[in-house]
């Protein structure tokens, strides 16, 4: 169950991007956030800990931790580190060249599979070298096209950061490790309207059976469960950020009926739909 005391509302962003640099300054205090954004951190080195929902990581650095926006981040206190914390929101995530957008999907629709990558002391410094001038474009004053610039540059820090899960999946060959990264990109897109592994074998041109033992492989979940997990992550999202009605809720996401949603909720999540709003509705008063 999420810890909510304490727990805040991270706050709005300019044009839902920010990027900074931190150099061993301590976590003062272990307030929690609900992320509005997407959060990336590129850990050089440090030390303590961080909390993503109910998993616990000690920092060790060379690594990177993975946050999607509607999961709750907490430092332990006395944390400290060196290296880049970037948010970024849909809205600026839009403006990166569309090539890049499964690789958004493989990281982040299900985020709690990537939580925290490892990183090879080569990996570190080629993507230290793309954060630095990221960070630099962040910093000048503004002007014309800068946020596509740093829309380039967030598209090839998500390439080599997909580059890097990929490479730390082991006995998949490179058409085994496509077909999932498209089956994800197709969660993404057709979440709302499909629900079936069929729907989406069918659109891979596979069997349900090559469907489900690939998403095993490649994942170690099975396909229906990444399709619920994407419904579930949305649906928390709305019952958090928007006030839209359990049954717009349902409709939206393409349930017959709003028990049918409501049952599907509670049986995921643990708590009906009503309950979980609920859980958040003084989170920062």
């Amino acid at each position: 169950m999420l810890q909510i005391q304490n727990t805040l509302v991270e706050t709005d962003i300019k044009d839902s991007f920010f990027i900074s640099f931190r150099d061993g300054e301590c976590v003062e205090n272990s307030s929690s956030y609900r992320l509005t954004y997407n959060r990336i951190l590129l850990i050089k080195s440090g030390g303590g800990a961080l909390q993503i929902d109910d998993n616990t990581f000690t920092i060790s650095g060379s690594e990177l931790f993975l946050v999607a926006k509607g999961q709750i981040l907490a430092f332990d206190a006395g944390t400290n580190f060196t290296g880049y914390e970037l948010s970024f929101g849909d809205c600026f995530w839009e403006k990166a060249p569309q090539s890049a957008g499964n690789c958004k999907a493989v990281l982040f629709n299900d985020a709690s599979a990537n939580q925290r990558l490892p990183l090879s002391t080569a990996d570190l410094n080629e993507l230290s070298s793309l954060f630095l001038p990221l960070h630099t474009e962040f910093l000048k004053d503004d002007y014309i096209n800068q946020i596509d610039v740093m829309a380039v540059y967030l598209k090839i820090i998500m390439i080599k950061m997909a580059n890097v899960n990929a490479s730390l999946a082991q006995g998949f060959d490179t058409y085994e490790n496509k077909l999932y990264r498209d089956f994800l990109e197709l969660i993404s897109r057709h979440y709302q309207s499909s629900h079936e592994v069929a729907d989406y074998a069918g659109r891979l041109g596979i069997s349900t059976r090559k469907l489900a033992d690939l998403s095993k492989r490649c994942s170690g979940k099975g396909a229906k469960e990444l399709i619920n997990r994407q419904l579930i992550a949305e649906a928390k999202r709305s019952l958090q950020f928007s006030s839209k009605s359990v049954k717009e809720i349902a409709f939206q996401l393409n349930f017959s009926t709003p028990d049918q949603f409501s049952h599907f909720f509670k049986k995921n999540a643990r708590l009906s739909p009503l309950d979980y709003r609920t859980l958040f509705v003084n989170i920062g008063v």
